[in-house]
């Protein structure tokens, strides 16, 4: 069934088209990904389906009572609120109006005539919203997401935060569900949960993201908004990324070809006083079309092209700590943590928010003293640090100033550039290079972070969240220019697929100060922790054993009941008898491919064989947890 629909919608700011003549419906059940460049426009389509922002031409029609609900990206303004009370504000003016009835109800005796037209007005509004469920409906979503009704918002941690803006969200029982950059500040427990609740919501989604897991997890349909442009892609993310790369393909010939032909009239009408002949007006007046069509011809707005001045080598060590311990408040931080890093390394901190991660770059940096043990820093370390919060950022000040510090030059790989064609490197403009910091948007500031820390030297970056709010080519040039990076980098990320595609090793923070290195990235991780999961199942339980307490999700532990217990077939105890040797041969093949990865040359080779190592590697990973979960229920079922 179809929800609302946009006709020959028209948007624009001054003279950038943000929707032009847009035709878009929704049906019930999908789940759509609004993608798009920072500045697009994805923000404004969804202030449109929610009345904060009105169409220049065109319509948007939404079907008879449907209810629209959007998951609110910024923290409450009040954070001394009850959790219900705050979720009860969700059902917009429908608390206040059953408080009348109740309150015109207990007074009916004596009331007017006008008193008694006001409360059947409310008791109809309360039938056909379903008032009359509210109350039970806070309760059940408390009960739902495990929060405490009476408790204080300002008690909740950040993902916490979005739970609760979630359950506001979903009060009012809503048809249509809009997010706008939902994962952001969420750890990887929060996501995943958040990608599970999703995919069981009943209604439809409009989803803006560029966290590229969570798009491939929950997307039925892609819709592309490109230049005024929105282009439908069904099916899953991977096929709306070649049909993409190949109508951009297209475009690209085709423009070409035209502006073949463009430059072949230009030359023609050059020669004069044949161009103006009467039998030629017709080639004239065509050639001034072309000549229009040029110049309303939106051109794709440009990549951005940037790149890492790096100082001179570091020493080979970066970074020793030995038997390094540190808590907060009698919580244990870090336990005895051995931990080396060699220049090169590319290192993940994983784990869940207020876990630790930024308190260990703090001891690494020494703005944090250790209780006991010794961190020794190597020679010669120029570090880049990007900030999550962006304090580096002066809010006040301009995009230039912020870059070069009130001058006009910045120094760059050894060479002098003018700060405005340095800025266009990171897609501003000369007009925007003069706007100040606290107009722009949080794509455009963390884009304007990475300018400012790649316009100095460094041979350690240190990245704490860089994906947010990033669109995803901006994600996939990073990607690319850190593995190129000689340097040594220490990654603090969510997005799954970028830790994947950049690191050498990762820091898993498994609780009570535990802190366990793993090759390769969050893939890798989750490999891990099912092994461990399988090893540690029991061989019988009489019940269901509660999930893992841990916020980075494992994969699930395999149990088996006694009163469940069958005997095993023949083809079984064979599986059963050739488990061990097949472990055993996976477990060898997992060895020699971690040796080669962890080998210091082994990403200077091309990058296309060693990702197919790491794909590799990868893979026996999840052959070899498998095989481990399986030998445990074939163990357990024929015990």
């Amino acid at each position: 069934m179809e929800l609302l629909r946009f006709q020959q919608a028209c948007l624009a700011f001054g003279t950038n088209p943000i929707l032009d003549h847009v035709d878009f419906s929704l049906f019930s059940g999908e789940r759509v990904c609004l993608v798009g460049r920072n500045g697009a426009g994805k923000s404004s389509f969804l202030k449109l389906l929610t009345g904060q922002q009105n169409l220049d031409d065109g319509q948007i029609v939404v079907n008879t009572g449907v209810v629209l609900s959007r998951l609110e990206q910024d923290p409450p303004a009040k954070m001394d609120t009850k959790i219900a009370d705050f979720i009860r504000e969700g059902a917009g003016d429908l608390a206040e109006k059953l408080q009348q009835f109740y309150t015109l109800s207990e007074n009916l005796d004596g009331a007017g005539d006008a008193e008694y037209r006001l409360f059947e007005q409310l008791q109809n509004e309360m039938d056909t919203r379903d008032g009359w469920s509210l109350e039970a409906r806070v309760s059940d979503i408390c009960q739902q997401f495990e929060m405490n009704p009476d408790a204080s918002l300002a008690t909740l941690s950040g993902g916490w935060l979005r739970k609760a803006a979630l359950a506001r969200a979903l009060v009012a029982k809503p048809d249509i569900l809009l997010l706008d950059e939902p994962t952001n500040h969420l750890d990887l427990a929060a996501i995943q949960w958040l990608e599970q609740f999703l995919l069981n919501f009943n209604g439809a989604i409009i989803f803006i993201s560029h966290d590229r897991a969570f798009i491939r997890a929950l997307a039925t349909r892609i819709i592309d908004l490109d230049r005024g442009e929105l282009t439908s892609h069904p099916g899953n993310y991977q096929e709306y990324l070649d049909r993409k790369q190949k109508m951009l393909e297209d475009e690209q010939k085709h423009n070409a070809l035209f502006d073949k032909r463009l430059a072949e009239e230009e030359v023609w009408i050059r020669q004069g006083i044949k161009a103006r002949r009467t039998r030629n007006e017709g080639r004239v007046r065509a050639l001034k079309a072309l000549r229009q069509e040029r110049a309303a011809r939106l051109e794709q707005q440009g990549k951005v092209d940037f790149n890492i001045e790096q100082a001179s080598r570091s020493g080979k060590l970066v970074f020793e700590g030995k038997a390094i311990s540190l808590a907060f408040n009698n919580k244990p931080v870090m336990d005895k943590l051995d931990l080396l890093v060699m220049r090169g390394d590319r290192i993940a901190l994983v784990g869940p928010n207020g876990v630790g991660k930024s308190s260990l770059i703090k001891v690494l940096l020494d703005d944090y003293k250790v209780d006991s043990g010794e961190v020794k820093r190597g020679t010669n370390l120029e570090v880049a640090y990007f900030d999550q919060h962006r304090i580096a950022l002066d809010l006040e000040a301009t995009v230039q100033d912020n870059v070069a510090d009130g001058k006009q030059e910045v120094q760059h790989n050894g060479q002098s550039r003018h700060v405005l064609s340095y800025l266009q490197d990171f897609l501003f403009p000369p007009a925007r290079a003069r706007t100040p910091v606290k107009a722009l948007s949080g794509g455009e500031k963390n884009r304007l972070l990475l300018a400012k820390l790649f316009a100095r030297p460094s041979n350690l970056l240190i990245l704490d969240e860089p994906t947010n709010d990033l669109d995803v080519e901006t994600l996939e040039l990073l990607e690319d220019i850190l593995q190129q990076y000689q340097g040594t980098v220490l990654l603090v990320s969510h997005d799954r697929e970028f830790v994947n595609n950049t690191v050498t090793s990762s820091l898993l923070f498994a609780g009570n100060g535990r802190i366990i290195e793993i090759a390769g990235g969050y893939d890798d991780v989750t490999a891990y922790q099912a092994r461990q999961a399988a090893k540690a199942a029991p061989v019988k339980t009489t019940a269901v054993q509660p999930a893992p307490t841990t916020e980075i999700a494992a994969a699930p532990l395999v149990h088996s009941s006694v009163n469940n217990a069958k005997k095993l077939s023949y083809k079984e105890k064979r599986e059963l008898e050739l488990l061990p040797q097949q472990i055993e041969q996976l477990d060898a093949e997992l060895s020699a491919l971690q040796l080669q990865v962890n080998d210091p040359e082994f990403f200077k080779r091309d990058a296309a064989d060693s990702q197919q190592t790491l794909n590799l590697l990868q893979q026996t990973e999840s052959k070899l947890a498998l095989a481990y979960a399986r030998w445990e229920q074939l163990e357990a079922s024929g015990s």
